[in-house]
């Protein structure tokens, strides 16, 4: 076991990969001797060569484009798109050639082995175009896998399997934790199994549902309500495309109640998605309305950032009302 970050969990697990199979290639923006602007595949063009470790120009349909291609002749691409919120002008390759391919072709050939991997989300005061949540465009494209660590175990071992998947992958890094998120990591490869959640913490009287960073702030949420004698169930997605419908509707069939949070604007973000199923599944169970607790629906702001984000007080508020209901 290794102390890590976040960041050096991610760039461990791409090491690991880039030796085991030499058809592992890491390519972006400032990915190659400068290492990424978060510093993420630092040291690996020195290790690997420019031939597997490389810059691209700076246009995200190329990068995937290019990706796509690769990946379709037989090599294992990991793709960075250096924020997530630029990860738009790629949208058509990704939505409409990567998620599609297998079926266009009628399974004769696929870019199954690509990782598409970007940092998303707010808490570094970048604005609105460096804080953005986008997973939601994503989650309604049927032929690719959405992938979102809390941590840094969670990281490399979600990364691992995201790379040896025989599904296009992409891989959201919550940009917040990268240095701030730290904890044990073995050392050697092992891999997360994808389209399971986890069950965090057990409870009785509410499931609390999310991904990626927000499991920090609803943590947070859960100690103020323990206080108040709420028993939380604490359940983090991980994979949000396919998403395990069985666990959390498990966990509300026990709890009767179920509360989602991301950093994304509320309309159309993917608690919606889960609501409808959940209230499906379990609607005689429910003993209140299934809340939602995100963004607000308004470009991620700069100077109000602190009012925009669904922070632990108000998750502890809907907490109290869904209870109380």
């Amino acid at each position: 076991m290794a102390e890590m970050n976040l960041l050096h969990a991610i760039n461990n697990a791409l090491e690991i990969a880039m030796e085991k199979n030499d058809k592992v290639l890491c390519f972006g923006e400032d990915v190659g001797h400068f290492g990424g602007v978060f510093r993420s595949t630092s040291g690996l063009q020195e290790k690997f060569g420019k031939d597997r470790c490389f810059n691209t120009p700076l246009t995200e349909q190329g990068i995937i484009g290019f990706a796509n291609g690769l990946a379709a002749q037989g090599s294992v691409p990991i793709a960075e798109i250096q924020f997530a919120d630029y990860i738009f002008p790629a949208f058509d390759q990704i939505v409409n050639e990567t998620a599609k391919f297998r079926y266009r072709s009628g399974n004769e050939f696929n870019v199954g082995s690509l990782v598409i991997r970007t940092p998303y989300g707010g808490g570094i005061a970048g604005g609105l175009y460096h804080s953005q949540s986008p997973e939601a465009y994503f989650t309604g494209t049927p032929g690719l896998k959405i992938v979102v660590p809390r941590n840094p175990y969670q990281a490399k071992g979600l990364l691992l399997a995201s790379i040896s998947d025989d599904n296009p992958v992409i891989f959201f890094e919550p940009k917040r934790l990268y240095r701030a998120s730290i904890g044990e990591v073995p050392a050697e490869a092992y891999e997360i199994e994808l389209g399971k959640a986890e069950i965090m913490v057990q409870g009785s009287d509410i499931t609390l549902l999310g991904w990626g960073a927000q499991l920090e702030v609803i943590e947070k949420a859960a100690e103020m309500a323990k206080e108040q004698g709420i028993s939380c169930e604490i359940i983090d997605l991980k994979t949000l495309l396919p998403w395990d419908v069985d666990t959390v509707a498990e966990s509300v069939v026990k709890t009767g109640r179920l509360l989602i949070s991301h950093e994304a604007p509320l309309t159309g973000g993917f608690a919606g998605e889960i609501s409808a199923m959940i209230s499906d599944k379990c609607f005689l169970h429910l003993e209140s309305p299934i809340a939602r607790v995100c963004g607000l629906d308004t470009p991620y702001p700069l100077i109000q950032e602190k009012e925009y984000v669904a922070d632990h007080l108000k998750i502890f508020e809907a907490i109290k009302a869904s209870v109380n209901f």
